[in-house]
């Protein structure tokens, strides 16, 4: 377990300046402009103290500070949403983290999803014990987001209908089918039901599997919803679909042009 190791007088106040200066991570750029140095002696500077323990590398050119009061160099991170922003911008929390955070679950999931226009080569990192999915979109599908705060840093998330949404264009964001259709029951029980607004956004994505799953399932679980139904089956394209791409599928339900478990058929 690496050990903070002694720091000078220099350094501390150094130190200090980025912590006022910065929002819970230090970037080279940040650290050579607070403190009045070339990007080469800024970044030659945070290497050294990340070697002492004082901060904490988490990729190439970005760090977290380590509270003084910590006896370890190796903590977990105290602000990830604030972290993910920083590494995956532009980006916003999605899928089943923004799923807990709106109450569609009562599930709390140690992994945080992050949707971004990025293609970071590591889709799943573990960083300083935060375990991440990082899923890419394209910068047209930055849309149905609201703005939180944490820690006075704006961070974009999901509001319930884009993450309904997220969940039927790939439902490995929700954790599969079978807890995306449990989260969607609980959508169109909650006061943040709009299904209109969710056929926008579909429209707006242009995914015509988001059509096919909604309508079947709206079908199974929402019969009363015949508005919405009908005016997904005027989405349904020929190409056919599975219910769950992680799924075996054996059985195609022919006016939704999808496939689907042989149970699901029933």
């Amino acid at each position: 377990m690496k050990q903070p190791s002694g720091i000078g007088k220099l350094d501390r106040e150094r130190i200090a300046i980025l912590l006022r200066g910065t929002q819970h991570t230090i970037s080279v750029h940040e650290a050579a402009v607070l403190l009045g140095l070339s990007r080469e002696h800024a970044a030659k500077l945070l290497a050294r103290w990340a070697n002492k323990g004082w901060v904490s590398r988490i990729k190439r050119g970005l760090y977290i500070p380590i509270p003084l009061e910590s006896t370890t160099a190796d903590i977990s991170l105290e602000h990830p949403w604030i972290v993910a922003d920083k590494l995956f911008h532009p980006c916003y929390i999605g899928g089943l983290s923004a799923a807990e955070y709106w109450g569609l679950t009562e599930q709390i999931f140690r992994t945080l999803v992050v949707l971004t226009t990025a293609r970071p080569r590591n889709r799943k990192p573990t960083i300083n014990g935060t375990d991440f999915l990082v899923h890419t979109i394209s910068k047209k599908a930055l849309f149905g987001l609201n703005t939180i705060w944490q820690k006075k840093v704006k961070i974009s998330i999901s509001d319930p209908t884009r993450t309904i949404l997220d969940f039927l264009v790939d439902p490995k964001l929700g954790g599969g089918i079978r807890m995306t259709v449990d989260m969607l029951k609980e959508y169109l029980k909650s006061e943040h039901k709009n299904l209109p607004l969710l056929i926008n956004y579909a429209n707006r994505l242009n995914n015509s599997a988001v059509f096919k799953r909604l309508g079947f399932l709206l079908e199974k679980y929402a019969a009363d919803e015949q508005v919405i139904i009908d005016e997904c089956k005027k989405q349904v394209t020929i190409s056919k679909t599975k219910l769950d791409p992680q799924l075996e599928a054996d059985k195609l339900i022919t006016r939704w042009r999808l496939w689907v478990p042989a149970h699901w058929k029933e």
